[in-house]
């Protein structure tokens, strides 16, 4: 429950003028943000721990391995329904009315742009063009650049040949960043999973978690799609700041939970 309250919350922080237009948005179980769900459920977590006298550090050393797992199962979700938690448009790939991506040369992108005026204005933009890497020759287009075709949000422009509720695609293909967040959460649970028997110092599992799940969402920010605010002069996301922050706070459980069980050295007797 108050995971929940935290995701809906923080997104409404995150769309104040959205929430502003329509307050009864807030009501609305879409536009969740994991951060939000993570923070207030842990505030609980750790209140429920000390009412019942259980080892903080202990329980989040067990959750941490199962977070990062469900954060990136979660990611499928996003992936296979479009629901709009994707990347900036690649502009080295274009789509086609009947839907598939193709290679695109530099500069098409501006003609795609100008038929689809309309669409771009609402949802920007930004775009970067990255063809497929000789090296990743063996990956399909759509690891790189996807439309999204059927999307529940209905985003983009009609596919030829359908009829109904979704069936739209996105005019331009954008990075799947919630398929890159899948491979790379689902990587770095086994990580976590392999080393949960060999660390011994409570909270130090836990540490390393939330370095890991700041460094993926932080990179991964960097060609997401996100609202943008103003912090010290900076135009940053608000999951850029939350996960700088789980950054530089894992490193500090790290390294308080290092020395607080670091082993001391018997003093030689004087003879």
């Amino acid at each position: 429950m108050f995971g929940i309250l935290g995701a809906k919350l923080f997104d409404t922080f995150e769309n104040w003028d959205s929430f502003v237009k329509d307050p009864s948005s807030i009501f609305s179980m879409s536009g969740l943000t994991f951060y939000g769900g993570l923070i207030c459920a842990g505030i609980a977590l750790w209140w429920y721990t000390k009412k019942h006298n259980i080892n903080f550090w202990h329980f989040t050393d067990v959750l941490g391995p199962i977070m990062m797992m469900a954060y990136g199962t979660g990611r499928i979700g996003c992936q296979v329904s479009g629901d709009g938690d994707w990347g900036i448009y690649n502009s080295a790939f274009k789509t086609s009315s009947a839907g598939g991506i193709f290679p695109a040369a530099q500069g098409e992108f501006q003609q795609v742009l100008a038929n689809n005026a309309p669409f771009f204005s609402s949802h920007g933009s930004h775009h970067a063009f990255f063809p497929k890497p000789g090296a990743l020759s063996f990956l399909p287009d759509w690891f790189f650049a996807y439309d999204f075709p059927h999307n529940v949000n209905e985003f983009g422009t009609p596919l030829d040949g359908c009829t109904g509720a979704y069936c739209m695609h996105l005019p331009a293909p954008v990075f799947p960043t919630s398929l890159y967040e899948i491979i790379v959460c689902l990587i770095l649970f086994g990580i976590l999973w392999m080393m949960r028997k060999r660390i011994r110092i409570p909270g130090l599992l836990f540490g390393i978690y939330l370095v890991f799940n700041g460094l993926e969402r932080f990179i991964i920010e960097k060609i997401r799609v996100n609202v943008k605010m103003n912090f010290l002069g900076m135009e940053i996301t608000q999951a850029e700041l939350i996960s700088f922050g789980l950054i530089i706070l894992g490193v500090i459980i790290i390294i308080y939970s290092w020395k607080k069980n670091k082993p001391v050295s018997p003093v030689a007797k004087t003879p």
